[in-house]
């Protein structure tokens, strides 16, 4: 439980609703119990991977959705199924589940798949090529002073 309220910058603030957003959802998180574990790898230079432990989750019962920097990934499970048997010990959790991820800018979904129990979810990071930096190859002048640089639009206008 935090012991601070964010309401009054809310009301005072423009702008700035994406960082008390994060600041709440930070807060949220801490309290949020571990389930399901899952892991974060780095699988390439912009490549990651999120794997999630979803065992007795069928593909049906699970839902990935990608928004606005955020990914979430839900599973439920039905009610039919858990009705079925009378369950002398559970050992396998199969309650409902949503955990939410934070993608920095540019990170896309690629690819999710469901093997022996794992959801995996590739991400790759892909930067314009505007946002990229670049090199500016510096040239040599045989001159050792600074150029002086001409206007010729008044010539033109004349």
């Amino acid at each position: 439980m935090r012991s601070f309220d964010l309401t009054p910058f809310y009301r005072s603030t423009i702008g700035f609703d994406r960082l008390f957003n994060l600041l709440d959802q930070t807060a949220a998180d801490a309290a949020a119990p571990g389930y399901p574990p899952y892991n974060i790898e780095r699988t390439g230079e912009n490549a990651y991977r999120i794997t999630v432990a979803v065992a007795g989750f069928s593909p049906s019962e699970l839902s990935i959705v990608s928004k606005e920097n955020t990914l979430t990934i839900k599973g439920e499970k039905t009610a039919e199924e858990a009705a079925k048997a009378e369950v002398l010990y559970r050992g396998i959790a199969a309650r409902a589940f949503e955990r939410a991820f934070q993608l920095a800018d540019y990170v896309t979904v690629k690819n999710a798949s469901l093997e022996n129990g794992l959801l995996h979810v590739d991400l790759v990071r892909e930067i314009p090529e505007a946002k990229k930096p670049r090199s500016i190859p510096i040239s040599i002048n045989a001159q050792a002073g600074p150029q002086v640089v001409t206007d010729n639009t008044e010539k033109a206008a004349a």
